[in-house]
C-alpha cells in the first residue's frame, strides 16, 4: 500500500477549514494536518513586519515536525505577506490564499464587485495592484471587517451569534450607482465561508459569492499529481498554537472528510 502525501494547512484560526474541506474532497486519501495559529489570532491585531516574523520560523518548525508533501497556506493575510519568504527559505511546494479578484470581476454582469476581507486584506498593496490588474472595467469596493472573521469562529464553536452583528459587516459590500448594483462579492478571508448561508439569508439582494477554496484545491491536486488509493495512514491531526485541546469533534469532522481529528 503507498504511503500517502501528507498535506499541512495553516491558518490564524479556523477559517481555513473552508480551504481544507475542498482539498479533502480532491484528495480524500491524503493526511491532514491542520494547524490554527490561535496564539496569535487574529492577524490583524498585528503588523506586517510582526506577522512575517511570527509565520515565517513557526511554518519552517511544522515543516520539520511534520514534513509535509505540500503546504497551503489558508489565509489571505498571511499569504499576501510571507509566501516569497517561505518560497525562498523552504523546498517544500506553497500554495497560498489571494482574494479572487480575477474571476469575480471576469464574471459580474452588473460590473459592481464588493471585496470582503479584514482590514488588513484590503488595505494592503498586494490587494489593490490585483484590482488594477484584473478588474476588467469594473468597479471595486473594498470594505474591511473588523469582526467578521471572530463572529464565524465564535458560531463554528456554538456560540449564539446575531443577525444584526453579521449584517453589519456585511452592509457595505451593498453599493447602489448608476442604475447599477453590486452582484458579486468576493469572500477574501477563508473564515468568511464559515458564515455563508447566513451571509446569503442577510444579503439585501442576491448576489454571486467567490470562494477561492475550489480553485485552491485543484492547485493543491495538481501540484501533488496522481491520486492515490485508500491507505491507513490517511489520517488527520488539528493543532493550535496555543497548545489547548480541541473540543470541537462533532463540529469539525465535515471539514476533514468525515474523520475525527486527533
Amino acid at each position: 500500500m503507498t504511503v500517502p502525501p501528507t498535506i499541512l494547512v495553516f491558518d490564524s484560526g479556523l477559517g481555513g477549514l473552508t480551504v481544507l474541506r475542498e482539498i479533502v474532497r480532491a484528495r480524500p486519501y491524503a493526511h491532514y494536518v491542520y494547524v490554527a495559529d490561535d496564539a496569535f489570532f487574529p492577524y490583524g491585531l498585528h503588523s506586517e513586519e510582526q506577522i512575517v516574523a511570527r509565520v515565517v520560523p513557526l511554518v519552517g518548525e511544522l515543516i520539520a515536525r511534520h514534513a509535509p508533501d505540500l503546504v497551503v497556506i489558508a489565509c489571505n493575510t498571511a499569504s499576501t505577506l510571507v509566501m516569497s519568504h517561505l518560497r525562498s527559505a523552504y523546498r517544500v511546494p506553497f500554495v497560498g490564499t489571494v482574494p479572487a479578484i480575477k474571476p469575480a470581476c471576469a464574471s459580474s454582469k452588473s460590473k459592481r464587485v464588493s471585496v470582503l476581507g479584514t482590514k488588513g486584506t484590503v488595505k494592503r498593496e498586494y490587494t489593490k495592484r490585483l484590482i488594477e490588474d484584473f478588474s476588467q472595467g469594473c468597479e471595486v469596493t473594498l470594505v474591511g471587517s473588523a469582526e467578521l472573521a471572530s463572529l464565524a469562529e465564535s458560531a463554528l464553536s456554538g456560540n449564539d451569534v446575531s443577525d444584526e452583528d453579521i449584517a453589519a459587516e456585511l452592509a457595505p459590500c451593498f453599493v447602489e450607482s448608476d442604475a447599477a448594483r453590486t452582484d458579486t462579492v468576493v469572500l477574501a478571508c477563508t473564515h468568511y465561508p464559515l458564515l455563508l448561508d447566513r451571509l446569503t439569508k442577510l444579503a439585501p439582494w442576491p448576489v454571486d459569492w467567490i470562494d477561492p477554496a475550489p480553485a485552491i484545491a485543484r492547485r493543491v491536486s495538481d501540484l501533488l499529481g496522481p491520486a492515490g488509493g485508500p491507505s491507513d495512514q490517511a489520517g488527520a491531526e488539528m493543532i493550535f498554537t496555543s497548545k489547548r485541546p480541541h473540543t470541537l469533534s462533532q463540529a469539525l469532522m465535515p471539514f476533514f472528510g468525515g474523520r475525527v481529528p486527533a
